[in-house]
């Protein structure tokens, strides 16, 4: 007899769903029902893939208050130790309840043949309208001797954010409304080189307080690594090394798509300040001008040579 996919998986806080359940909804509507709009949404490739990746940051964002969404574009399966996809979709439930996040949505594109194409392309761009994220997190780079469906991710990912906001063609994303991404960050898998080559916009996030979370969302997946005992001993220090780098105690790291620029000088430095003076202009503030001796300008002692003997 069939397994079908526990009605409990799907439940408040986390809202976890096969992309399908969405489209049969929608397609025939001009003007589908949008839910509330998520702060960040990242994108793997496979179950699994953004709790290595950026775990302990959707952990963060989530405790802060923001609308944190997953999109795994595969379910993963087959996978050698795994017993099927309802079972990697309840893992995958569970490790979403462990970071905290308030949606999960399955696509239902092919593991292990995971290509950038336009199909597939309009149908991540779909799901990017209607959850309306403000930053979309995912794959920067290939991952060597590792799924080739990480870099294929990373291509759908960068052109779904841009199909996004495309105007002018409603026909071909049953009519949701464009939706302008403001930023896009790439993420490394843990296990992967900090840095992505080529790219001088890395940033760290600090995950100091929300690293034991990032590593109990990566023990739900016990068909994943129940075998890989050391994957956690892995993942831990992976995130002790970047922390040690800005003197915290464990971090994420990060590189923009594009550049970007702030107005919040501190905010950018990684510091919360207040400011010291007031901002009216009206104020009037005292300007201090004064010299300031060091004893090597002009007036230096001229040196006196000596003949030795």
């Amino acid at each position: 007899m069939p397994t079908t996919r526990p009605k409990s998986t799907i439940q408040w806080p986390l809202q976890a769903a096969n992309y399908n359940r969405f489209r049969s909804t929608v397609q025939m509507s001009k003007e589908p029902e949008l839910p509330p709009p998520l702060d960040v949404v990242a994108v793997g490739a496979h179950p699994d893939d953004v709790e290595v990746a950026c775990g302990g940051t959707l952990a963060k964002l989530a405790g802060q208050g923001y609308r944190v969404g997953i999109i795994d574009l595969t379910d993963g399966e087959p996978t050698p130790f795994s017993k099927g996809p309802e079972s990697r979709f309840l893992e995958a439930t569970q490790a979403a309840k462990a970071l905290g996040v308030c949606y999960r949505i399955q696509m239902d594109l092919p593991n292990r043949q995971l290509f950038d194409c336009f199909e597939a392309r309009v149908e991540l761009a779909k799901i990017f309208r209607m959850t309306r994220p403000r930053v979309v997190i995912g794959f920067g780079d290939k991952s060597p001797m590792a799924s080739p469906d990480h870099h294929q991710a990373m291509l759908l990912t960068d052109a779904a954010v841009f199909y996004s906001r495309l105007s002018k063609w409603d026909e071909q994303f049953d009519h949701y409304p464009p939706h302008v991404i403001s930023r896009q960050l790439y993420f490394r898998l843990a296990l992967e080189p900090m840095n992505i080559a080529g790219n001088p916009y890395h940033t760290l996030i600090d995950i100091s307080d929300t690293l034991e979370r990032k590593l109990a969302s990566i023990r739900c997946y016990g068909s994943q690594f129940d075998h890989k005992r050391q994957i956690e001993d892995r993942v831990r220090a992976a995130a002790v090394m970047a922390g040690s780098i800005a003197g915290v105690a464990a971090a994420e790291p990060f590189a923009a798509a594009r550049p970007f620029a702030t107005d919040d000088f501190f905010g950018a430095v990684g510091l919360d300040v207040d400011p010291t003076m007031g901002t009216d202009p009206s104020d009037v503030r005292e300007l201090t001008l004064r010299h300031w001796s060091t004893g090597l300008g002009k007036a230096t002692k001229q040196h006196t040579p000596t003949t030795e003997r």
